[in-house]
């Protein structure tokens, strides 16, 4: 790998600041060349010789070759890029995730806090004009079940954590056996226990441990990527197994149903909904998810990514790549995370 990445053509896509442009040249050492349509770079052929190294969050598909050495994601969610079509055999995928899970947790922590303290219920009053004291509750001994117990998944759970909130972990596949190879098995601290997604979770299913943490929950916090195992996740099944619990989505949209989110809350298995990602964004004005009962959405805004995390994650693979190691930062492009 060195004696590729000492080759490497440096790639950039459009809509990259100059600023940050000017900071991947300075860590790789090397000009960067803007791509532009039709599959050329700095008007140059892609065809020419050399190993390609490409920074941005579209994959065109002039790159999608065996010439292509290492794409940088500049975002977290590496979904669409496997999607849009066949992963080249052997690119590294390395991805951003910076600061994120420090600002997905304290987004989460924030609407935690603001439902406790009747924030939503204040502001209508107020609207109202209205004077009425409202009851309150503490997060303390509360539970929290978080999907997702990665990077972020863990960051979210300690925060609640210090809050004195219970937090339990559900692994979307079973932490067992040995990792693919180059992996590591990693649970993101802050969680006072882990467990297992239960296969065909459904309404008539006997209550496992996640069946019973999701009736025991006060919130449930989804952190899951998107890959075809994760599509609907949060179906009729494990809604009907809450027990009037909050949900928020700071994952991806497509992890939802959104009949059986609404049915839910209209139901009142879910007592309300936070919504930071959507199946289809950005919505209309007329989608009906507007209209969902006891629900806000957020513009997909919980962690967006600033050109700092981009550089500081960059140069971390950058470094691992140069050592002949394989980046912390890497994506299974077989698993899609």
């Amino acid at each position: 790998m060195p004696e590729l990445l000492a080759r490497a053509r440096l790639l950039v896509a459009p809509g990259l600041s100059a600023s940050l442009v000017r900071e991947l040249e300075r860590i790789t050492g090397r000009d960067a060349e803007p791509l532009v349509a039709g599959g050329t770079a700095g008007g140059r052929l892609l065809t020419a010789d050399g190993p390609l190294l490409c920074v941005g969050a579209v994959l065109p598909d002039a790159l999608r070759t065996d010439r292509l050495f290492w794409f940088h994601s500049v975002n977290a969610g590496t979904d669409p890029l496997l999607a849009a079509g066949p992963w080249p055999a052997g690119a590294l995928l390395t991805r951003t995730v910076g600061r994120m899970g420090e600002r997905i947790a304290q987004y989460v922590l924030g609407w935690v806090l603001a439902e406790c303290q009747a924030v939503p219920e204040y502001v209508a009053q107020h609207a109202r004009a209205e004077w009425r004291r409202l009851p309150t509750e503490l997060v303390a001994g509360q539970t929290a079940l978080v999907y997702g117990t990665g990077r972020i998944g863990g960051a979210v759970a300690g925060l609640l954590r210090s809050c004195g909130v219970r937090t339990v972990g559900v692994g979307r596949t079973a932490r067992t056996g040995a990792a693919p190879a180059g992996f590591d098995r990693v649970i993101g601290a802050g969680f006072d226990r882990v467990v297992g997604a239960e296969a065909g979770l459904g309404v008539e299913a006997e209550a496992g441990a996640e069946a019973e943490e999701l009736a025991g929950a006060r919130w449930v916090v989804a952190a899951l990527p998107l890959t075809g195992a994760t599509e609907g996740f949060f179906g009729a099944g494990r809604f009907a197994a809450m027990r009037g619990a909050t949900f928020v989505n700071v994952g991806r949209g497509a992890t939802v149903d959104p009949v059986a989110l609404e049915g839910a809350l209209r139901g009142g298995g879910v007592r309300r909904a936070v919504l930071d990602v959507l199946p289809e964004e950005p919505a209309a004005p007329g989608d009906p998810v507007w209209r969902l009962p006891r629900t806000v959405i957020t513009s997909h805004s919980a962690g967006i990514t600033a050109d700092e995390d981009v550089a500081q994650d960059f140069a971390a693979c950058w470094e691992a790549v140069a050592a002949g190691r394989r980046p912390e930062l890497t994506v299974d492009t077989g698993r899609g995370y």
